[in-house]
C-alpha cells in the first residue's frame, strides 16, 4: 500500500505540476503586474484525482486492463508524457504488446516533437517485431539526435534489433535508416560499423567487411571498424586483418584494440604473432592486466618459464590492486593454475600445490584437482590421482566430462595408454555424438600401435563431421610416420590445411610427409614455416632431422638444442636424438 500512495502521490504532483506550469506560462503572456502574485489552481480536479486513483488501484489488482484505459484516458485529456510513459509501462507490464504500441501511439501523436514518445514507439515496434514499420521511426531517432550523442545513438542501433526474427530484413532496414548519416563526415564511421554489424548478424560476411572498410575510409582511427574485423577475422578473411593492421599503424591506437587482435591471432592459432602483439600491449599500457595473464599463458605452453613465471605474477599484482569481479577470478584461477604448472615442470611439487592452495573457489573445483591430481601421479601416486578426480563432486552436467577428460589426460601422461583408451570407448559407448571422445579414443589405439583401430575410428569422424580437421591431419601424419601409403598421406594432410591453413602443427605434417616422400627440399622450407609460426619442441624435432638429413648438421643440432629448452620431455624430440644417435 505504502508503494502505491508513493506512486500515486508522484502522479499528482506530476499532473499538478504540469498544469500549474501551464496556467503560469498563460498568464506570463500579459505584462507584470505590481499586484501579488495570486496562487495558481491546478488542473487535477476531483475527477481527474479519482481516475488516477482508480487506475492504480486496477493495476495492483487483477484489471491491468482497466487500469491501462483509465491512465491513457488520463494522459490523452492532460497530454502529461508521464501519463503516457506509465501507460506503455502497465501495458507492457500485462504483457499486452497491443496495448503498448496503441499507448506509444497515442503519445507520438499527441507530441510529434518528442523523442522519448518516438523511442517508446520505435521500441515496441521493434520488441513485436515489426520490423519493416519500424525503419521511419528509426529514422526519426537518429536524425533528431543531438550532434553530441548522435555516433551514440548509432551504435545502440544494433543492439537494439539483435532479437529481431528476420534478420535479413533487420540489416535492411538498418542501412536504409542510415544511409544519411554515411555521407556525413562526423557521422559516417559510427554509422557503416553498425550497417556492418547488422550486416554480420545476417550472416553476410562480406557486405559487413564491406562496411568496416568504407567505416575505416572515412576515419582511419575510428575503433569501431577495427573491433568489427576483429569478430571478421577468420583465416579465409585476409582484408578484416589488413582493416586491423591499418588500424594500429594509426598514431595512437588503443591497447584494448591490440589485446583483441591478439586474441584472434590465437583463435587461428598464430601464436608467435599473438606473442608479438601481447608484447606490444605490455609496453604501450602496462596497466593492462588481462595482457599479461594472456601472455603468461602462451609462454607457459611453449615452455618459455621465466618470462611466463614474470608475466603471471605481473597479473596477479595488478588484478589484486585493481580490484576484483568475476572476470579476474577466473583470471586469477588461471594464472593460479599456470604458475603451479611451471613449479611442476621445475620439479618443486610444494611451490606447485602452495599456487593450487590459493584457489578458492568452487566452481574451479575440477581444474585445481586435475591439477593436484598430476603432482600427485608426477610423484608415483597415480591410484591416489585417479581417485581424487572420481571423488569431485557433479556440480554441473559438464562436470562429468570434465572429470573424465582429466582421468585420460591423467593414463596419457603416465603412459597407461590402454586404460586411457578403455575409459574413453565406455564413455563414448554412452555418448555416441562426441566426436572429441571417438578422436582421443583414436590417439590412445595408436599408441597401443592398433592401426587398423585407428583409422577405422578417424574414418568414422570424417565420415560423420567432414570438417573435423584434426581427423584429416591425424590419419595422414600417422601414414606419414609408418611410411606407408604416402601420397593419401599427403592427400589427407592437405585436405585439413583446408579447414586450418595457419594451423602449425598441420604444416609440420605435410613438411614431414614430404620428407617421407624425399623432397627434403620442400619439407625443409614448409616446417621451417610452421617451426617460425610456432616454435614448438616436436616441429623443432622434425625440422632438426630434415637439416641433418641434408648435411646440415650444425644447424640441426642449433634447432634441437633450442627445441630441448622448450620441452625437454618431448617423445618425438627424444625419440628422434636416441635413433640419430645424437648427443646435445
Amino acid at each position: 500500500m505504502t508503494r502505491l500512495i508513493n506512486r500515486f502521490a508522484s502522479w499528482i504532483f506530476l499532473v499538478s505540476t504540469a498544469c500549474a506550469l501551464h496556467s503560469q506560462a498563460q498568464t506570463t503572456s500579459s505584462p507584470p503586474t505590481v499586484s501579488p502574485v495570486t496562487p495558481t489552481v491546478s488542473g487535477l480536479n476531483a475527477e481527474l484525482f479519482y481516475q488516477l486513483l482508480i487506475g492504480e488501484i486496477s493495476v495492483r489488482g487483477d484489471q491491468p486492463g482497466e487500469g491501462f484505459s483509465l491512465m491513457l484516458d488520463a494522459a490523452r485529456k492532460t497530454n502529461e508524457a508521464k501519463l503516457y510513459e506509465r501507460a506503455v509501462e502497465i501495458a507492457i507490464q500485462a504483457r499486452s504488446g497491443d496495448s503498448a504500441l496503441q499507448a506509444a501511439r497515442a503519445w507520438r501523436s499527441a507530441q510529434p516533437n518528442s523523442r522519448e514518445a518516438n523511442r517508446s514507439y520505435l521500441q515496441i515496434l521493434v520488441a513485436l517485431n515489426r520490423i519493416a514499420d519500424s525503419l521511419e521511426p528509426l529514422k526519426l531517432e537518429v536524425s533528431r539526435a543531438p550532434e553530441a550523442e548522435k555516433n551514440a545513438v548509432i551504435s545502440m542501433v544494433v543492439r537494439l534489433y539483435a532479437r529481431a526474427g528476420d534478420k535479413k530484413l533487420a540489416a535492411s532496414t538498418i542501412e536504409q535508416a542510415l544511409l544519411e548519416a554515411t555521407t556525413v563526415k562526423t557521422s559516417a564511421a559510427a554509422a557503416w560499423v553498425a550497417i556492418g554489424r547488422a550486416r554480420l548478424a545476417a550472416a553476410n560476411v562480406s557486405g559487413a567487411l564491406q562496411a568496416a572498410r568504407s567505416a575505416q575510409d572515412s576515419d582511419t582511427s575510428f575503433q569501431g571498424a577495427a573491433l568489427l574485423a576483429v569478430e571478421i577475422m577468420e583465416p579465409k578473411q585476409v582484408l578484416a586483418e589488413t582493416i586491423i593492421k591499418r588500424y594500429l599503424d594509426t598514431a595512437k591506437p588503443a591497447s584494448e584494440i591490440r589485446m583483441a587482435y591478439a586474441r584472434a591471432l590465437i583463435d587461428v592459432q598464430r601464436y608467435s604473432e599473438a606473442t608479438t602483439q601481447l608484447d606490444l600491449v605490455t609496453r604501450q599500457n602496462p596497466e593492462l592486466a588481462e595482457a599479461w595473464l594472456v601472455l603468461g599463458t602462451l609462454k607457459t605452453q611453449d615452455n618459455q618459464l621465466d618470462i611466463a613465471d614474470t608475466a603471471l605474477k605481473r597479473y596477479i599484482a595488478l588484478a589484486t590492486e585493481q580490484g576484483r569481479n568475476e572476470e579476474r577470478r577466473r583470471g586469477l584461477t588461471q594464472a593460479y593454475l599456470s604458475l603451479s604448472q611451471i613449479a611442476e615442470k621445475r620439479k618443486d611439487f610444494q611451490l606447485a600445490e602452495s599456487w593450487l592452495a590459493k584457489i578458492d573457489s568452487s566452481q574451479d573445483l575440477v581444474s585445481t584437482q586435475s591439477r593436484r591430481a598430476s603432482l600427485m601421479a608426477k610423484q608415483g601416486k597415480l591410484d591416489q590421482a585417479l581417485a581424487l578426480i572420481a571423488a569431485l563432486p557433479d556440480r554441473e552436467p559438464a562436470d562429468k566430462r570434465l572429470k573424465l577428460m582429466a582421468q585420460v589426460q591423467l593414463l596419457r601422461e603416465n603412459k597407461s595408454y590402454l586404460a586411457a583408451h578403455d575409459l574413453l570407448a565406455k564413455a563414448f559407448a554412452l555418448d555416441s555424438s562426441d566426436t572429441e571422445l571417438l578422436y582421443d579414443q583414436a590417439m590412445m589405439a595408436e599408441k597401443l600401435e592398433r592401426f587398423a583401430d585407428m583409422e577405422r575410428l578417424l574414418r568414422q569422424i570424417i565420415a560423420t563431421k567432414p570438417d573435423y580437421h584434426h581427423a584429416y591431419n591425424a590419419l595422414g601424419y600417422s601414414f606419414a610416420e609408418r611410411r606407408v601409403r604416402l601420397p593419401e598421406a599427403k592427400e589427407l594432410i592437405q585436405k585439413a590445411l583446408t579447414f586450418a591453413p595457419d594451423d602449425p602443427f598441420i604444416t609440420d605434417s605435410l613438411g614431414w610427409v614430404e620428407f617421407r616422400l624425399g623432397n627434403f627440399a620442400q619439407a625443409k622450407k614448409v616446417l621451417r614455416d610452421a617451426y617460425s609460426a610456432r616454435p614448438d619442441a616436436e616441429i623443432g624435432a622434425h625440422l632438426g632431422e630434415v637439416l641433418w638429413s641434408m648435411g646440415e648438421r650444425d644447424e640441426a643440432i642449433k634447432i634441437w638444442k633450442e627445441a630441448t629448452l622448450l620441452n625437454p620431455e618431448n617423445d618425438t624430440l627424444l625419440e628422434t636424438l636416441k635413433r640419430l644417435r645424437v648427443g646435445l
